[in-house]
């Protein structure tokens, strides 16, 4: 008697086995169609390169085509809120600087979306920094003469935008050493960098990358970089820090990884691990490196603190110099 009651669920229990590998090769996997991956800013900028080299990388472990696009304006918010209204499945994501999060929500009145609400978070795939360039025929050839300069006459610095990294960054200098420079924004980081080559404006903090042939060719003069450590690429260019004496001055961004809020945790997940592996890659950190970028590659919880910690430490600024724009 006691044999037959065993026998049923034994049945059953062996009937599950056996259904098992055909649930799980029925279950849907990710990603299960191409992945489009948006980025805010034009080519050859930090944004743009990490974008393109994780997007090749994650192309080749998911073996899905891989479509990397190109929506620029509103400090790099215009891509991420494409993302954020998109189907939450993690086919369409975003690779962002830290500032869409932590600080255009208080620069750009009439977004339509909240990125500290909308987006999740996934990975710091890399940081890069700013160089402090200005025009080569001003005669300044270092941040002490940049700072007693603007003691002389009226000076001017240009960025891609309000609320970008570089505008960011020239403000914290500005706030460090007590120096004024009037802020002329432009659509973006090439056409900042076109103006102070022409000396439309006189300084500006820009990408390492898009600046160091300008600076081998003497068009532009190099004053400092606004990271602790020095660029690998312009080892020969001082840090702000070590310039101003100040060595917790540390003026870095970082490059997110982001998807859509309400993206299943198994897809978060598996875009976690990949962002970790991928940073790993010898010859990402490489190529990364090459252009003036710091791989990290953090995890979901790591991200979400640091975006806190920044926001904490930008907001300050951003409100005190009542930074704002249509």
């Amino acid at each position: 008697m006691q044999s037959r009651r065993i026998f049923p669920r034994v049945a059953l229990l062996a009937a599950g086995l056996a259904l098992a590998p055909l649930a799980q090769a029925q279950a849907p996997s990710y990603p299960s169609k191409p992945v489009r991956i948006l980025v805010g800013s034009p080519p050859g900028g930090p944004s743009d390169i990490t974008t393109r080299l994780f997007a090749e990388q994650f192309g080749q472990r998911t073996k899905q085509a891989v479509v990397v696009e190109n929506r620029t304006g509103v400090g790099n918010s215009l891509a991420a809120g494409v993302v954020a209204k998109a189907e939450p499945d993690g086919h369409t994501l975003v690779i962002s600087p830290d500032t869409v999060v932590t600080v255009n929500p208080l620069v750009y009145r009439q977004l339509d979306f909240d990125a500290r609400k909308d987006l999740a978070s996934v990975s710091v795939l890399a940081t890069f920094t700013q160089m402090l360039v200005c025009n080569a025929g001003l005669g300044i050839r270092s941040v002490p003469e940049l700072i007693e300069r603007t003691k002389k006459q009226r000076m001017t610095y240009g960025s891609g935008g309000a609320g970008v990294p570089g505008h960011l960054a020239a403000e914290m200098f500005l706030q460090s050493t007590g120096a004024q420079m009037q802020h002329v924004p432009y659509r973006g980081p090439a056409p900042a960098t076109m103006a102070v080559l022409s000396g439309e404006v006189d300084c500006g903090f820009l990408a390492t990358p898009t600046l160091l042939q300008h600076v081998k060719s003497g068009k532009l003069a190099a004053l400092a970089v606004s990271s602790a450590q020095p660029s690998p690429l312009a080892p020969e260019v001082p840090t702000l820090a070590k310039v101003l004496n100040q060595p917790e001055l540390d003026i870095t961004f970082k490059l997110v990884l982001q998807a859509p809020r309400g993206t299943p945790a198994p897809v978060l997940a598996e875009l976690e691990r990949a962002s970790a592996e991928i940073m790993k890659r010898p010859e990402v950190r490489e190529k990364l490196k090459a252009s003036d970028l710091v791989p990290v590659g953090s995890g979901m919880k790591e991200t979400e603190a640091a975006l806190k910690a920044d926001i904490a430490r930008w907001e300050p600024l951003v409100k005190r110099l009542d930074i704002k724009t249509e």
